[in-house]
């Protein structure tokens, strides 16, 4: 490397370290549904941190009109909300650069999955956290379980309910501190029936489908688990760098099956985020599934599955080759993989493999190199 092209990227180096330095803290309290006590829990701590002379904002609340929250209002400072016309009615939004220009040590920011109004300067209010936690702001926001990108199928299962307001996983993993507002089923369920959640009219409808006992008890150990792994990611990051850990890394194998590519995609991103590990997300374009074949509804569920792998942390990679389990077998060796991942029988892609005598090689290999083979199903 020639030496001002060395010094460059020493200076590159440094200036992001400074960022990182300059940059805000983000707290995220997370539950396993609406009426833990998230809101609750944020307006107490901005009243503990007012107490002890923090410069300290509140961006955005949502109350919900719940009694013990509002009252928690009194004596906080407030950043107005920014008012904005859309389709013929006048609505409230956070205003970011209100924030911005106001600059406090810490701001409030409630319901971190929202979907900001059409035409405001970034389309998600978690984007408007990385730029106030950019400027040097610190954050405090709340955000439910089911809102995570990679347990959006799993929370459908179990809830019947679509979530569409969504974050990526990587906000989590920026998050210097989560804190889970946990509750056991009864004591969530009194609170509903006890009109805290939500008002009377609403409750009986409540109880019948998203809050019933079997349901809460699943969403509850989700939360509680996915708390766990962010405690063991940053146990894994205050290890001494003397001791050698194996390096995990993973690889989601693709194909043009839209719903399966889908399932692997989020799973990998889910081992990823439990290993702290990179992963790559490979798809093999066969001859029979070049431009001019394959059909143009594919291709978009492609693209489609390809931003969705970007969206969660992975870094894309398309190849083509007729030598499908070759092209892992050499992306593996190339890239350190120690975990492949791919669809339960019914893929193209397992098929392939099953028909050639290519399968036995990948086992070898794998044998060979210590790499895990993981069917996701």
């Amino acid at each position: 490397m020639p030496e001002n092209e060395h010094k460059d990227n020493s200076v590159r180096d440094f200036i992001e370290l400074v960022k990182k330095s300059r940059r805000g803290k983000l707290k995220i309290y997370i539950g396993m549904s609406a009426g833990v006590g998230k809101s609750y829990r944020m307006l107490q701590e901005a009243h503990a941190l007012l107490r002890n002379g923090i410069d300290i904002q509140i961006g955005y609340i949502e109350t919900h009109n719940r009694t013990e929250t509002h009252a928690l209002l009194n004596g906080l400072p407030f950043i107005q909300r920014r008012k904005a016309f859309y389709k013929g009615k006048e609505l409230e939004e956070m205003d970011l650069q209100g924030i911005l220009n106001r600059h406090p040590e810490v701001v409030i920011v409630d319901e971190l999955a929202h979907s900001n109004i059409e035409g405001s300067k970034n389309n998600k209010r978690w984007q408007d956290v990385l730029d106030i936690m950019e400027a040097g702001i610190s954050v405090i926001t709340a955000v439910n379980i089911q809102h995570l990108e990679s347990l959006n199928e799993e929370v459908e299962e179990i809830t019947g309910v679509t979530i569409t307001e969504r974050i990526p996983d990587k906000v989590l993993q920026l998050a210097d501190e989560i804190v889970n507002i946990d509750l056991t089923a009864d004591e969530l369920i009194d609170r509903l029936r006890d009109g805290k959640i939500y008002e009377q009219s609403k409750v009986e409808r409540a109880l019948q489908n998203f809050f019933r006992s079997d349901k809460i008890l699943q969403l509850r150990e989700i939360a509680l688990k996915e708390v766990a792994h962010h405690l063991e990611r940053k146990i894994d990051v205050e290890i001494p760098k003397q001791i050698k850990l194996r390096p995990e890394k993973f690889l989601a194998c693709i194909s043009s099956n839209a719903e399966t590519a889908k399932i692997v995609i989020r799973k990998t991103a889910r081992l990823a985020s439990y290993y702290r590990s990179p992963w790559i997300v490979l798809y093999v374009q066969s001859s029979s599934e070049s431009l001019d074949r394959i059909k143009l509804d594919k291709q978009r569920h492609l693209i489609n599955n390809f931003k969705l792998a970007t969206e969660l942390g992975a870094e894309v990679i398309k190849l083509k080759s007729d030598h499908i389990t070759q092209t892992i077998m050499k992306m593996t060796e190339e890239r350190d993989i120690t975990t492949i991942c791919i669809g339960k029988p019914h893929l193209s892609l397992f098929q392939v493999i099953l028909r050639t005598t290519v399968f036995n090689e990948l086992l070898k290999m794998i044998a060979a190199t210590e790499t895990d083979l993981v069917i996701l199903s």
